[in-house]
């Protein structure tokens, strides 16, 4: 049995009722991060620190509802016989396209009420989900919730962990490290984005390149992994990436190929 041993205990450390876990640690670094690269895009675009700072919190608090309410929904087998464990959500189970639509309902109703423009903004926040996507996953790699099928590849994750999220069926045998491919693709987004941004002058496009990137990647990366599959063979993140995928594709393309609108003619 050959691949990369994972045997590191999810949990930090203990105090009292409280326990810190390396997810829970690597969503807070993923969130401080996310922050500080959204003012400094936004600063670029205009936009008011205070503003982005004052949309954090809503998002943030938005994005963890919507993120475990997606993953409870996916297993809802397990969360109906186990309700009590459906708060428990520093435990790992933080679906990332449910954060992106909570998170992106505050954001909307933010720019309304602040009359912002949303196409800056979102621009402004799409290298910042990236970087936040890919902090995350680190805490998934030790945590083991989002694990892929059983592979004879030499990097395959083998958790020895007894504390380690993945089920009994796959403990001890060597996984695609799904968290490791998700990365890697989020990370050569993040440099096509970030190029983008310098590139796009049309609000919108640099968010919506984000979307699509990201769902191409979540769709065909998550072949790989292990949930329940619900539709046509496809497993919940997939039909979600693939609807997303199309939705952004029309949007820009709609956006590049549109004309402007004619000015009207004053009376003299």
């Amino acid at each position: 049995m050959s691949g990369i041993i994972i045997n590191i205990d999810p949990v930090i450390f203990h105090l009292g009722a409280f326990a810190l876990g390396w997810y829970g640690l690597a969503v807070t670094l993923a969130i401080v991060a996310a922050v500080l690269i959204a003012v400094h895009q936004g600063k670029r675009r205009g936009i008011d620190t205070t503003e982005i700072q004052s949309l954090a919190l809503w998002a943030v608090i938005a994005g963890i509802v919507g993120a475990r309410l997606f993953h409870v929904i996916d297993q809802w087998q397990y969360y109906a016989a186990n309700p009590l464990q459906i708060l428990q959500f520093q435990q790992g189970g933080l679906a990332i396209w449910g954060a992106l639509v909570g998170g992106g309902v505050a954001t909307i109703a933010y720019a309304r009420t602040r009359h912002i423009p949303l196409g800056r903004l979102v621009d402004a926040l799409a290298p910042a989900l990236l970087t936040a996507h890919i902090i995350g996953r680190f805490g998934c790699i030790i945590n083991g919730d989002a694990y892929g099928g059983v592979t004879s590849l030499p990097w395959g994750f083998i958790y020895t962990h007894p504390n380690a999220l993945i089920p009994l069926s796959l403990f001890g045998r060597p996984t695609h490290p799904y968290p490791v491919y998700e990365i890697i693709w989020n990370g050569l987004a993040l440099l096509v984005v970030w190029q983008l941004g310098r590139y796009f002058k049309q609000d919108s496009l640099v968010f919506l390149s984000y979307l699509s990137l990201y769902s191409l990647g979540r769709f065909v990366l998550t072949f790989v992994r292990q949930e329940n599959v619900i539709l046509w063979g496809l497993q919940q993140a997939q039909i979600i990436a693939m609807l997303t995928l199309v939705a952004s594709l029309v949007a820009m393309t709609y956006l590049v190929t549109r004309r402007p609108l004619p000015e009207k003619l004053t009376e003299p």
